[in-house]
C-alpha cells in the first residue's frame, strides 16, 4: 500500500469470482454505474477505456492517484460496515438476551394468571354450589309456607263449612267447598299424617251429610203432591252449584227424582187403560211434552246449570217412557 494505506499485498490474479445471477441480483438491490460494479467487467476493457492512446500515459500518474482514493474511500466504507455489524451483532445479543428475560417474565405472569384462574375457578364452584344450596332452601321454604297457608285454610274452611252446613247458605257453601277440595288435592301425598287424616274425613263426612241434605231439602220444596207447584228459590239454585261440586252420584240422584216427579202427570194422563194412550191420538203427547218444557224453563230453566242439560234429559225420558 502507499504513504497513507500502507502495503497492500498482491491479490490473486483471478480474484474474486461470483456467479452472473448473484451479480445481477446485487444490481437490482444496490443498483450502481460504476464500471466497476457491472455484471460482465473486463480489466483490459476498462484500463483500454482509461488509457486509449499512448500519449494519455501520460496522465497515469493522476489515474493511480484516483484509484488510490478510491480504494481508501472502500476500505473506509468495510470499516465502518465492519463495525457497524460489530456493534448490530452486540446489539442482537442484547437484544436477545432482553428478549429471553422477557420470555422468562411473561412465562412467569402467566403461570400467576393461570394460578389466579384456577383460584377463580374453584371461587366460582363454591359460589355456585353455595347458590344452588340457597335455591333449595328458597324452594323449600316456599313450599313450606305455601303448605302451611293451605292448612290454615283448610283448617279455617272446614269448620266455616259445617257453621254454613247447620243454617243452609249454600251459596256460600258452593264457593268455600269448590276451594277446599282444590286445597285438599295438595295433600294428598300427606293423607298419613293423622291430622291430616282427620281434617279429610271431616270434609268427606260433610260432602256426604250435604248430600243428603240437599236431597231432602228439594224433596220438601218439590213434593209429589204439588210438584207442578213448587217455587224454586235462590237458595235452591246455590244448592244446584253445590250438588256440581258434590259426589257424581248425587246429582244423579236428584235428576232422576226430579224428572221423574216432572213427568208424573204424563205417565197418569197417558196410561195405558186412557183414551189418549190410544195411536191415533199420539200428537196430544208431543203437545203435552211441549207444554212441560216450555213451563219447565220459564219457571225452573234458571235453577239449574245449564251444563245439566235437564230440559234434554226430561224429552230423553218422556221418549223413554212413551216407547
Amino acid at each position: 500500500m502507499d504513504a497513507q494505506g500502507g502495503d497492500r499485498e498482491p491479490m490473486d490474479s483471478k480474484g474474486l469470482v461470483l456467479p452472473v445471477d448473484i451479480l445481477q441480483a446485487m444490481q437490482e438491490v444496490y443498483p450502481s454505474l460504476d464500471p466497476l460494479d457491472g455484471v460482465e467487467f473486463n480489466v483490459v476493457d476498462y484500463i483500454n477505456t482509461l488509457f486509449p492512446t499512448e500519449q494519455s500515459l501520460t496522465n497515469i500518474d493522476d489515474a493511480i492517484v484516483k484509484v488510490k482514493q478510491e480504494i481508501r474511500y472502500l476500505d473506509g466504507q468495510i470499516r465502518d460496515t465492519l463495525r457497524t455489524q460489530t456493534e448490530a451483532g452486540a446489539d442482537g445479543q442484547n437484544a436477545l438476551k432482553d428478549a429471553q428475560e422477557a420470555i422468562g417474565q411473561l412465562f412467569v405472569q402467566i403461570r400467576d394468571i393461570k394460578q389466579k384462574a384456577e383460584k377463580s375457578e374453584e371461587m366460582v364452584k363454591s359460589i355456585t354450589g353455595d347458590i344452588k344450596q340457597l335455591d333449595h332452601a328458597k324452594k323449600n321454604l316456599t313450599a313450606s309456607i305455601t303448605t302451611l297457608n293451605h292448612l290454615h285454610m283448610l283448617v279455617g274452611g272446614v269448620d266455616t263449612l259445617e257453621s254454613l252446613q247447620s243454617r243452609r247458605q249454600y251459596g256460600e257453601i258452593a264457593n268455600l267447598l269448590q276451594g277446599l277440595m282444590h286445597v285438599l288435592e295438595h295433600f294428598d301425598k300427606y293423607l298419613v299424617i293423622p291430622e291430616i287424616r282427620v281434617l279429610a274425613d271431616r270434609l268427606g263426612k260433610i260432602r256426604q251429610e250435604l248430600g243428603a241434605q240437599l236431597l231432602t231439602d228439594f224433596r220438601a220444596a218439590f213434593s209429589m203432591a204439588n210438584a207442578k207447584q213448587g217455587t224454586p228459590s235462590q237458595q235452591l239454585a246455590d244448592a244446584c252449584r253445590v250438588v256440581s261440586v258434590l259426589d257424581p252420584q248425587i246429582k244423579k240422584e236428584l235428576l232422576s227424582w226430579f224428572i221423574k216427579m216432572q213427568l208424573s202427570e204424563y205417565t197418569v194422563l197417558f196410561e195405558g187403560s186412557q183414551d189418549n194412550a190410544w195411536l191415533d191420538k199420539v200428537e196430544k203427547r208431543f203437545t203435552w211434552l211441549k207444554t212441560t218444557l216450555v213451563d219447565f224453563e220459564k219457571r225452573f230453566g234458571p235453577m239449574f246449570p245449564l251444563d245439566w242439560g235437564v230440559s234434554e234429559q226430561i224429552a230423553l225420558e218422556f221418549c223413554d217412557i212413551t216407547r
